[in-house]
């Protein structure tokens, strides 16, 4: 998968000028979505581009809300709501492309564990 078109997009979806720093974010990205892809998808299809960089914008946005990263409005007040504004408008972002790739890849599954209660133990 070309990384070009998706470190271009993922500056589109964050906001940020170029992505240094970032690469983390786009390779893990891409690794995801290349474990998710369909053995029959073409991996250059122009969608998972558009997912790798919403999921590498949303892993970031986590990131930067984690730091607790505060921003001034132009008034001088503290928006304290911006980070997680920024995740959950990523987090949109990356379902629609889920969604629009739905024909690239596996859909995920769950993994559910049980433990067995104290009287069925034997």
């Amino acid at each position: 998968m070309n990384l070009d078109p998706v470190r271009s997009l993922f500056c589109i979806f964050s906001g940020e000028p170029d992505t240094q720093g970032c690469d983390p974010f786009i390779e893990l990205a891409a690794e995801r979505v290349k474990k998710m892809l369909r053995p029959d998808a073409d991996e250059d299809d122009v969608r998972l581009g558009f997912l790798c960089a919403a999921e590498a914008n949303f892993r970031y946005q986590q990131m930067k809300a984690a730091r607790g990263k505060s921003e001034y409005t132009y008034a001088g007040k503290l928006d304290i709501h911006s980070d997680t504004a920024a995740v959950t408008c990523a987090e949109r972002l990356l379902r629609d492309y889920y969604q629009l790739c739905e024909d690239l890849i596996v859909p995920r599954s769950f993994v559910f564990m049980g433990i067995p209660a104290a009287e069925e133990e034997e």
